[in-house]
């Protein structure tokens, strides 16, 4: 059997480290180094970063963890932030704290849910189908930090969607293993969304949820005796 780990300062740069020699190996970020390795990495290989925002980040000019901490340097940070904030929504927060190789996430110990999930209520209802695939990804990124922050996975992944009448509906599709990744979450999330006649509706939530959960820390390892009345059971 084969496994890969990273060892760093915090959670991002861990799971950043740990991509870097799959399927078997072993790759450190020291304190020192921080830095330089985001600048170097390619805005698509981060962690939190999709298709869809990868697209939109380079039809900005941003293309690595460089360019994207450079924009700085052209203005005052919270101006920066808040730029960030635009163009991305909550997530901007997120892509500025880890272009500077910064994550305050903590550790927690997992607890036993049935779902894990995140949704979102737009201020406008939303019609075009780009900025609404946007929105999906974005949410598709916090449940997918949300398992990892339970150190979980699920199997089954309902999208859920209100329309500006308030009508709900939803879409669900459960895979025979369990799945926590971005890209994975995204791509079933898409389907599900493409696969509902929209009426010419516009959108007011959009939800994502996972259940059917694995959670790891819940499995009881059970010994089997190796005795019974006296004998060695075979």
């Amino acid at each position: 059997m084969t496994a890969t780990a990273g060892v760093s300062i915090n959670k991002f740069l861990v799971k950043m480290a740990s991509g870097q020699n799959k399927p078997n190996g072993l790759t450190v970020i020291l304190p020192e180094d921080t830095i330089t390795f985001v600048e170097q990495l390619p805005i698509e290989k981060f962690h939190g970063i999709g298709e869809v925002t990868a697209a939109k980040m380079h039809s900005l000019g941003i293309h690595s963890g460089a360019d994207l901490k450079m924009r700085s340097s052209l203005t005052l940070p919270q101006a920066l932030l808040t730029d960030l904030t635009h163009h991305f929504g909550k997530a901007g927060q997120y892509y500025y704290k880890i272009a500077r190789a910064e994550d305050d996430r903590p550790v927690e110990a997992n607890r036993v849910r049935k779902s894990i999930g995140a949704e979102t209520s737009f201020a406008q209802d939303l019609s075009d189908v780009d900025q609404i695939l946007q929105e999906l990804e974005q949410i598709a990124q916090i449940v997918e930090q949300r398992l990892e922050q339970h150190e979980t996975r699920g199997r089954t992944l309902t999208l859920k969607v209100k329309f500006s009448d308030y009508q709900r509906l939803t879409r669900s599709k459960t895979m025979l293993a369990p799945i926590s990744e971005l890209s994975t979450i995204f791509e079933i999330a898409k389907a599900l969304f493409e696969s509902i006649d929209l009426e010419n509706r516009s959108i007011r939530l959009l939800g994502i949820s996972l259940s059917n959960l694995d959670n790891a820390k819940q499995t009881q390892v059970i010994q089997l005796p190796l005795f019974q009345n006296g004998n060695i059971i075979f």
